[in-house]
């Protein structure tokens, strides 16, 4: 049966419309995946004789176990982020004698052969094979290399115990950042020394080869706990159950004095309000507001006057950035039927136009109070605004009649990366890395008020174009709009 399993996973990557539309984004993806293989082997073979020179008076095995701790904490923040439970198309199987069990074994199994679980081989067989020719006793290293490759696949199985339980919730990474930020802090105030008790569990262990025992039962129980969950939600009409919630109507009537765009403003606003993944636009742009305040307080950022229109971007654009990245892909659930109605496409597109550029508004007066770290700031965020206005909602727009990936609504919002494609990573150089370019290297030419006059002389320019930029964008949706309509009606 297994074998049957990866025989319909074969034929569903490679003959799936992803593959065939993203040829160059894998063939991109293999190439990072061989640097990364080639970063972890020099690691492995190179880690002995650095911390030799490093820590002359210490012995290497020792040191890198006081190192285990935080090697845990970031992996599995890593996971976190980017590692999802691999899945595979359950429903036509449950309607086939074929145990349920079966089903999730071989998604588990699936989730051990994940490249975060084999990248960390490339620097560990490397290394203890180096401990080994360094005269390390080999019965010892090979159980202390056992160990990690145990925790390895525990932090994988951990990783979906925690998705399991915070996928229902909004901004569902804060408890775990809340977590690995104490444990973190115990260790750096020497409250608890988090490494040193890490770090001598895995020598224990290596010295009493009986005691990986423990690992490999959390291990287990990791297993048995994610099989136990994934099991229980294995059925036909799981996602038949209907959430009964409450319905608030907000009055827009506001709305109304942007004329025959003000319908599509409403269903944007109950659009972002009501979904998961929308919602987070909202949230984050709090988180936004308050990035400044990771740079400006700090004396050494402060003389790095380059870098205020990247923050100034990034501050008055988060929603700008969050929102306007996925347009249209947030209607692809009802595209079609939106494109078979009378409506005019260019409207459309201006009411998100009109929603960033009062996103983009708000956010810069919610800023002000940044002039207390100085006017140059203040200044920076001005210019970063108007350019967010005139150029960035322009490129957003025009990236979106690139997106080709269907997006559901109801997922969670929180670092969920469904519809996210080259497009997505393309369009971040001409949105944050060019304007802090342009504006370095007037600073440096000229002076820090040449470099805020052409963020402002372009975001005005744009904005005088606004009508041409327009028209060619939307007829760039026109051009694209069948081959939006085919993409958005499958499921990646």
């Amino acid at each position: 049966m297994i074998k049957h399993f990866l025989n319909l996973e074969w034929k569903q990557y490679f003959r799936s419309s992803y593959w065939q539309k993203n040829l160059a984004l894998n063939i991109l993806l293999v190439f990072l995946a061989l640097y990364f293989i080639v970063i972890f082997l020099a690691l492995g073979f190179g880690l002995l004789p650095i911390l030799k020179k490093v820590y002359p008076e210490q012995d290497p095995f020792v040191v890198v176990n006081g190192f285990m701790f935080f090697w845990i904490i970031v992996d599995l923040m890593m996971r976190f982020f980017l590692q999802k439970l691999p899945v595979m198309s359950v429903k036509p199987l449950l309607t086939l004698p074929i145990k349920r069990s079966t089903v999730v074994h071989f998604v588990l199994g699936k989730s051990a052969f994940s490249f975060f679980n084999f990248l960390p081989l490339f620097a560990i067989i490397p290394f203890s094979i180096m401990l080994i020719a360094d005269g390390k006793d080999s019965s010892m290293v090979l159980t202390w290399m056992f160990t990690l490759i145990s925790v390895v696949l525990i932090i994988n199985f951990l990783n979906f115990i925690i998705e399991a339980f915070s996928a229902e919730t909004e901004l569902s990474f804060l408890p775990l950042i809340a977590v690995v930020g104490t444990l973190y802090a115990l260790d750096a105030f020497s409250i608890v020394s988090m490494s040193s008790l890490i770090g001598d569990a895995f020598i224990g262990i290596a010295n009493n080869p009986i005691l990986i025992l423990a690992p490999l039962a959390i291990l287990l129980f990791c297993y048995g706990f994610n099989f136990k969950i994934l099991k229980g939600k294995l059925f036909l009409d799981a996602s038949l159950k209907s959430k009964v919630t409450e319905v608030k109507v907000a009055d827009l009537a506001w709305t109304k004095r942007f004329g025959d765009i003000a319908p599509f403003m409403q269903l944007d606003l109950k659009l972002i309000w009501r979904n998961k993944r929308t919602k987070s636009s909202v949230f984050i742009m709090v988180i936004g507001l308050l990035y400044g305040l990771f740079f400006y307080p700090q004396e050494i950022y402060r003389d790095l006057v380059w870098i205020y229109p990247f923050i100034g971007i990034f501050v008055t654009g988060i929603f700008l950035i969050n929102f306007g990245q996925f347009i249209p892909a947030w209607d692809s659930s009802y595209y079609k039927m939106l494109m078979s109605q009378n409506i005019k496409y260019e409207q459309y597109l201006r009411s998100k136009f009109i929603l960033m550029v009062l996103s983009v508004a708000l956010m810069f007066i919610l800023s002000i109070p940044y002039v207390y770290f100085g006017w140059k700031i203040l200044l920076a965020h001005f210019a970063a605004a108007i350019y967010n206005i005139g150029v960035n909602s322009h490129v957003m727009l025009y990236g979106g009649s690139f997106n080709r990936k269907k997006i559901d609504l109801n997922q969670r919002a929180a670092f969920n990366y469904q519809g996210t494609g080259a497009v997505q990573w393309i369009i971040g150089l001409p949105l944050m890395i060019l304007p802090m370019l342009i504006f370095a290297l007037a600073n440096w030419l000229v002076g820090f008020e040449a470099g805020i006059a052409i963020l402002i002389v372009a975001g005005v320019v744009g904005i005088v174009l606004h009508k041409k930029l327009m028209k060619q964008i939307t007829q760039r949706y026109l051009n694209a709009k069948y081959k939006m309509i085919d993409a958005f009606s499958q499921d990646n």
